[in-house]
């Protein structure tokens, strides 16, 4: 009996082509968005089968933006991130189960503020292609929602009229392309 070993694929973040971000409800009538302008996502895989990959991503919590300074401060502030005591947000895949053809939900422990806990995601395979210099990229849209509590970011504010200042469900989204 004859065994062939599968080799390991490294697949490279191409960051300039990728972005992560977030959208949360204010006011609850409206979202406000922001993105984490430094992170990473490492992804290795058995050949080039993407239902093998094993994901790492860290985001470097001190970058994110909203767009308005004086909220981006309060984020980065002890409220939320705390990004002096916790300047890194983490996951670690558990599992990439594939749907279909196209869809994957990839499940995997998310640290925020030292605070572990298992989240699941949309993985929509975007495809694959050749750029012009010959590199073999392939692309993917993430979604899903966390509650923000369960990472204890849960400064909030009542409204006069009822309800809080921010929603507890935050929306994660991203689109990744990845370099062979």
């Amino acid at each position: 009996m004859t065994t062939t070993a599968t080799t390991k694929t490294v697949w490279n973040l191409d960051a300039s082509h990728s972005e992560i971000g977030f959208k949360v409800k204010h006011l609850m009538i409206s979202n406000v968005s922001g993105t984490f302008g430094k992170f990473e996502v490492k992804a290795e895989t058995e050949g080039d089968d993407f239902s093998t990959a094993q994901i790492a991503f860290s985001a470097d919590i001190n970058s994110l933006t909203t767009g308005n300074e004086q909220r981006d401060g309060h984020l980065k502030a002890a409220d939320f991130f705390d990004v002096e005591t916790y300047p890194e947000m983490v996951f670690n895949s558990t599992n990439l189960e594939k749907v279909d053809e196209m869809n994957y939900t990839l499940t995997g422990n998310l640290t925020i503020k030292g605070i572990t806990s298992l989240v699941a995601l949309n993985v929509e395979y975007g495809g694959f292609g050749i750029d012009p210099w010959g590199n073999q990229k392939i692309g993917f849209t993430l979604s899903g929602k966390i509650n923000r509590n369960d990472w204890q970011l849960s400064w909030n504010a009542p409204l006069e009229a009822g309800g809080l200042l921010i929603g507890e469900e935050v929306k994660i989204f991203a689109e990744l392309q990845f370099s062979k």
